[in-house]
């Protein structure tokens, strides 16, 4: 049984590291763009238009993922995407975990009729499709990362108030928190001293989770024209552009494609792993 365990852990941590990994260097590309893209990923050459990837006989020194229907260097169009994609991660990711938890943390806690005012707000919310909300909401506030980024919040602050509520009330009912009581401790002390570190676990998972949904959701955005400008990078727009080409130049959706599914996933496993890793009951 022990030798099952150990290895069980050991997968997990090799897919905690191997996510990581790819993060990371999505991470360092992002960042550096300006200096590690081979192209300007605006730059037009219709001369150079739908070049295949470096190993064609046909490909051109430079050009090492190919070309578009444009002449644009995907392989920078793709690094110079993970930005608009990191961004949105990052940022719509950690503000959608601060209100879902807070409300997930006072609802689950403190109970009474705050409890019952935010579950039945979030079985309103999440009775609407999240993907035509997130459109709708877009198409309102208009195209760019700022309307995203408010979309997603919007959006998915639900998902973390209800798992963190459920999360909070089994925490609640543990020895350590009558403990906390019978100490003397106020209840805001006992929840943010006592609660929140054993429920900020399962808070990371739900944020690297929520990070890959985001780059999901600008992605999906970004396909029907509802992201950013059409003449930037991103990950979405590439998949749309390459979508209309499949057959005459693969590679123009294929690459981006690849690289937003594995960063998802990246997203993914490095929550579980992350959980798995600290969780103290799990430990």
């Amino acid at each position: 049984m022990f030798d099952g365990r150990g290895a069980a852990r050991r997968r997990a941590g090799a897919r905690l590291w191997l996510s990581a990994g790819w993060l990371l260097g999505v991470l360092i590309l992002s960042v550096f763009a300006p200096l590690v893209a081979p192209q300007d990923p605006l730059a037009q050459d219709l001369l150079s238009r739908q070049l295949p990837p470096f190993w064609n006989h046909e490909a051109e020194p430079g050009f090492w993922l190919g070309t578009d229907s444009l002449g644009r260097d995907v392989l920078s169009r793709i690094i110079w995407g993970g930005r608009i994609a990191l961004q949105v991660a990052f940022i719509a990711g950690t503000l959608t975990a601060v209100v879902g938890s807070c409300l997930g943390l006072v609802a689950g806690f403190y109970r009474g009729w705050g409890d019952r005012v935010i579950s039945r707000l979030v079985d309103i919310w999440m009775a609407f499709p999240p993907v035509l909300f997130s459109i709708l909401l877009v198409a309102v506030l208009g195209p760019g990362l700022r309307a995203i980024i408010i979309a997603i919040v919007v959006i998915d602050w639900t998902r973390f108030a209800r798992v963190i509520r459920a999360e909070t009330m089994n925490q609640g009912a543990m020895d350590y928190v009558a403990a906390a009581h019978v100490a003397g401790f106020s209840r805001g002390h006992t929840l943010i001293t006592e609660i929140l570190p054993n429920v900020l676990p399962t808070i990371v998972a739900l944020l690297s989770l929520e990070m890959g949904i985001a780059i999901i959701v600008e992605a999906i955005l970004s396909f029907v024209n509802l992201s950013i400008s059409t003449d930037a990078p991103s990950w979405g727009g590439m998949i749309a552009e390459g979508r209309t080409t499949i057959y005459q130049a693969w590679w123009v959706l294929v690459f981006p494609l690849i690289t937003l599914f594995f960063t998802v996933l990246g997203f993914s496993q490095l929550g579980e792993g992350l959980k798995d890793r600290f969780d103290p009951v799990l430990r």
